[in-house]
């Protein structure tokens, strides 16, 4: 069977379908489980390949021997020796070639097998989790993280097999030699391994903790740095992005510093005691006394010379085997701290919306436990009207039009709609009936037109000019470079306000009966917001539509107006019910009332 075969034949584990539980808590033996013959087959390669690797020593130590003894050498038992010590070269390259190779294609399955967990796992967090981590440190997790799994999986198996098998079988051999010079030859391994335990003290621990805190908060803040460089600059904040991107870094250099001192000293010991000079020096002094004592035939020193060395060069790879094992368990579980978040449940039989009324029923819901953002929010959606969240900033308007997708579920209380509670009807069912827009727009690194048609693929070019033509963004795009055919990121860079409309443009091709809307036109002039007040005009029809807007023309169109203040409804009704009353809407219309004197269409209806 082809190395390819055995891990092609571990594919099944690859499959996010299992178990969620087990998925989510991913410890280095969980990740390798599915994997436990193909790792077998590993270790059992290496394993032969090391003890093959010794052949070619012994020969030189028979070599040795027979040369050095009394009369005439025998050909044909020297000939015999360097074909034994050759074979054993050739099977060694074979099998060390063979035990690499596999760990190598397993290495590839098993990072491929995280990514495809991490991102389906990604695909079925609450979007507010997103919002609450910053992409630094997911993008660490998903790039770096993953990738530390690739030295304990492709190389430490071999390292740690022949670490373990070519010392054991060199002793035993050696034993049948000398028993006192070879635990002569044993002290610089003593040596090393009893410095081992100070490199793993808690204080060891704490410092290499807090070092890949350093490396998660560097990479965030490059990132920020990157991202908001044009913002600071443009508003005098260079210095003060530049001083928090410094801290940073002085950070990471102090931990590093921290780190490299609390170990240098250690590390410098081990490697002083597997040195091949100082090995080569215990075994010549301790040779030499039991040689003067008449204790060694002088021929018997060769092979504890040879050996030696190969006793200390696998301890000195178990070190960074042990270096990789640490690093790969620290990764894994920055990577089972993202699989083991919650998902928004999926129901065991979904039901489908009979309708696209919408009712709000009593909802709570704060991101933190005993800090809630919304309180006690009853409100009913009726199809074919249009309502409007106004109130003041950190209000809870945001996170109000999100429950509507489902973005989060509430703490207390359900959000209805067509008569089941969103709980209860499939992400599926539930993103063909909502569609939404928000500030902070995302756009594909895809043509434009496949951008605006991303939920619906198979919407023909007309139907997507027609929905940005709507979007009021049609002419801009032919200006593109490729028009439609022009791709995001490479030949068509575009506004805030353009990219925006994009975005309204594909819920508009969605159609879908329930049309959410947060500040989705915060980026736009006055020309393209009145468009899209009569595209939204247009297609409104038996349609539900919720929108959070600060500006009075939105405000004046809407049928029912909802201002929200410290999480909780404090007014509802029709524009001109609200300024009638002269409460808290009245006073936001005349706060807002000379920004828009003199545009058409501002009164409330």
């Amino acid at each position: 069977m082809s190395t390819t075969e055995l891990v092609r034949d571990g594919r099944a584990a690859d499959s996010p379908a299992r178990d969620g539980r087990a998925a989510a808590e991913p410890g280095v033996g969980r990740l390798l489980r599915p994997y436990a013959w193909v790792l077998a087959a590993v270790v059992a390669s290496q394993a032969v390949g090391a003890v093959a690797g010794l052949a070619p020593l012994l020969a030189v130590v028979e070599l040795g021997r027979t040369l050095l003894a009394p009369g005439p050498a025998d050909p044909g038992h020297v000939r015999a020796v360097v074909l034994a010590g050759a074979a054993g070269l050739l099977v060694r390259l074979l099998f060390t070639g063979a035990s690499s190779g596999i760990g190598h294609l397993l290495d590839d399955r098993v990072q491929l097998a995280l990514r495809r967990r991490l991102a389906e796992r990604l695909g079925r967090v609450p979007i507010g989790w997103f919002s609450r981590r910053r992409s630094g440190e997911l993008a660490t997790v998903v790039g770096e993280d993953v990738s530390a799994v690739h030295p304990f999986i492709a190389h430490a198996p071999g390292e740690l097999v022949a670490a373990f098998v070519v010392p054991l079988v060199s002793l035993v051999y050696l034993f049948t030699v000398d028993w006192r010079l070879t635990l002569i030859t044993l002290i610089p391994v003593v040596l090393a391994v009893a410095l081992v335990p100070l490199m793993m003290t808690p204080a060891r621990l704490g410092e290499q903790k807090e070092f890949d805190a350093a490396m998660g908060r560097i990479a965030n803040a490059a990132v920020e740095f990157v991202q908001g460089i044009a913002v600071v600059k443009a508003f005098g904040g260079a210095g003060r992005a530049h001083r928090e991107f410094r801290a940073a870094a002085d950070g990471f250099a102090d931990s590093f510093l921290r780190w490299v001192r609390g170990v240098s000293a250690v590390a410098a010991g081990i490697q002083l005691a597997l040195s091949p000079p100082f090995v080569l020096l215990v075994v010549l002094v301790g040779g030499a006394a039991l040689i003067g004592s008449g204790g060694l035939a002088p021929a018997d020193l060769l092979p504890f010379l040879l050996l030696g060395l190969g006793l200390t060069a696998p301890v000195a790879a178990l070190g960074h085997g042990f270096d990789d094992l640490q690093a790969a368990r620290r990764a894994v579980g920055r990577i089972g701290d993202v699989l083991a978040v919650e998902p928004l449940p999926e129901p065991a039989r979904p039901v489908a919306p009979r309708g696209h009324r919408i009712e709000l029923r009593g909802v709570r819901f704060g991101y933190e436990p005993g800090h809630e953002v919304l309180r006690g929010i009853d409100l009913v959606l009726e199809p074919g009207t249009v309502t409007a969240v106004v109130g003041p900033s950190g209000s809870g308007k945001s996170t109000l039009v999100r429950l509507l997708p489902r973005f989060f579920d509430p703490t207390h209380g359900s959000v209805v709609l067509g008569g089941a509670d969103l709980r209860e009807i499939g992400g599926r069912e539930l993103y063909r009936t909502v569609s939404f827009v928000f500030q902070d727009v995302r756009l594909l690194r895809a043509s434009v037109a496949d951008n605006i048609a991303l939920a619906v693929p198979r919407a023909g070019l007309d139907e997507v000019m027609r929905a940005a033509r709507l979007a009021n963004v049609h002419d801009r795009i032919l200006r593109l470079p490729r028009g439609y055919a022009s791709v995001i990121g490479e030949d068509a860079g575009l506004s805030g306000g353009e990219a925006q409309r994009i975005a309204l443009a594909r819920a508009l091709l969605a159609r879908t009966p329930v049309l959410v809307l947060d500040e989705a036109t915060s980026f736009a002039d006055p020309q393209t917001e009145q468009a899209v007040r009569r595209a939204l005009a247009t297609l409104g029809g038996d349609r539900t539509i919720l929108v959070i807007a600060h500006r009075l023309e939105t405000v004046a169109d809407a049928d029912t107006v909802v201002v929200l203040e410290d999480g909780a409804i404090v007014e509802r009704g029709s524009p001109a019910e609200l300024l009638a009353r002269d409460g808290r809407f009245a006073a936001f219309w005349r706060s807002h009332r000379p920004a828009a004197t003199g545009r058409e269409g501002d009164e409330p209806r």
